[in-house]
């Protein structure tokens, strides 16, 4: 399984984009829940919060789930 490693705040991002586009972390979950991501809502805040490692799949459906192109993760992030 690979993971991406959070050394910017990739996190922080997520928030923006889910929020950008009008969900809350519930609807977020249940979306990824369909796409057979199986996350918690405590594993997605830590998502958020840079307090856990972002799985590729589950990049992956966030970015279809917020209909974005994969560079939209990594706008704005500095070192």
């Amino acid at each position: 399984m690979q993971k991406l490693r959070p050394d910017l705040d990739i996190g922080h991002r997520i928030g923006d984009l889910r929020r950008a586009a009008g969900l809350t972390q519930d609807q977020t979950i249940a979306r990824m829940q369909l796409m057979e991501i199986q996350i918690s809502k405590s594993s997605y805040a830590k998502l958020e919060t840079n307090r856990m490692n972002i799985k590729i799949s589950e990049l992956i459906a966030l970015q279809k789930i917020f209909k974005v192109d994969f560079n939209a993760f990594f706008e704005n992030l500095e070192e």
